[in-house]
């Protein structure tokens, strides 16, 4: 199976660098439009037959104009929500977004035991997101878009993809609307081939500025 893991457009919150993350969330900016609008011709080549989306209305909005582009329903499933907060909901503190992250990132490398302030699990975390691509490859797609989130998705990559660890994804931040493509099933594993456009590679990346959920190229 061909999975697309679609960052949403921006949102006021990404603005601001606040870790907003509970349910409803925001909408999209009007460049946040603009992203979503422009999605359906960045993805022509791919013959999307899935197409999911968070609980979150950001993810809804971003698949909007992909799913009349396709023609395909959007579902709409919680298990790809963006790393719930807890206690750290709506903070946008240096302290507060090197927890968050450091939290994520303990959970791709094993530490799955470890909790969110107030929050989820690991163990709860990747399994919910599971639940998701297991669903999709139960059915029988052959390629499957979801639109997630930043956090969410650096998080699942390095966890189950046999060629991303966390040094890379780390390193990486994931910019609104970018898109991470693996290849694989929940049987035999996960192999990442392009990371916003860019295959991966064993070569180390210098780190640049990061925001909680990695949205740091995505501002003018």
């Amino acid at each position: 199976m061909r999975l697309l893991l679609i960052r949403h457009g921006q949102t006021p919150s990404n603005l601001k660098h606040l870790l907003d993350t509970a349910e409803p969330g925001p909408g999209l900016t009007s460049l946040g439009q603009e992203q979503a609008a422009a999605l359906p011709d960045a993805l022509a080549s791919e013959e999307i037959d899935a197409l999911y989306a968070s609980t979150l209305v950001r993810t809804q909005l971003t698949a909007a104009p992909l799913a009349a582009a396709t023609g395909l329903e959007v579902r709409v499933r919680s298990g790809i929500r963006e790393l719930t907060a807890g206690e750290l909901e709506m903070r946008g503190d240096e302290v507060a977004a090197h927890l968050y992250m450091h939290t994520a990132f303990a959970w791709s490398a094993g530490d799955v035991r470890l909790r969110m302030p107030g929050g989820e699990n690991g163990v709860e975390a990747l399994a919910r997101f599971d639940a998701v691509v297991a669903e999709a490859h139960r059915d029988g797609a052959e390629t499957v878009a979801l639109v997630s989130h930043g956090a969410v998705i650096r998080m699942w990559v390095a966890a189950r993809a046999d060629n991303v660890d966390v040094a890379y994804a780390a390193e990486h931040p994931l910019a609104n609307t970018g898109i991470v493509v693996l290849t694989g099933s929940p049987d035999q594993g996960w192999r990442a081939l392009l990371w916003e456009g860019s295959s991966v590679g064993p070569l180390p990346r210098t780190p640049g500025p990061d925001d909680p959920t990695g949205s740091a190229v995505s501002t003018p």
